[in-house]
């Protein structure tokens, strides 16, 4: 299943794709569906199964415009 990380922020979404793929984890930028109600118009897109190394990324990098996960059509803050 896909996950979506969704930003506020072009630039720090870009930066957050660079650190999962340094970290190992297969990501790309994609656009941020409707369903998020927020964003840059752009997500980081990876598999769930790397779901808690980005959670990692994520706590060590503390971006300021990380709004939360889209998963399934579901969306939860971060």
């Amino acid at each position: 299943m896909t996950v979506l990380a969704v930003f506020r922020s072009r630039a720090q979404t870009l930066d957050f794709v660079a650190a999962l793929k340094s970290a190992g984890v297969p990501a790309q930028p994609v656009s941020t569906p409707k369903e998020a109600g927020v964003g840059c118009g752009i997500s980081a897109k990876f598999d769930a199964r790397f779901s808690e190394r980005a959670k990692l990324v994520l706590a060590r990098k503390s971006y300021s415009s990380f709004s939360g996960f889209l998963r399934g059509g579901s969306y939860w803050g971060g």
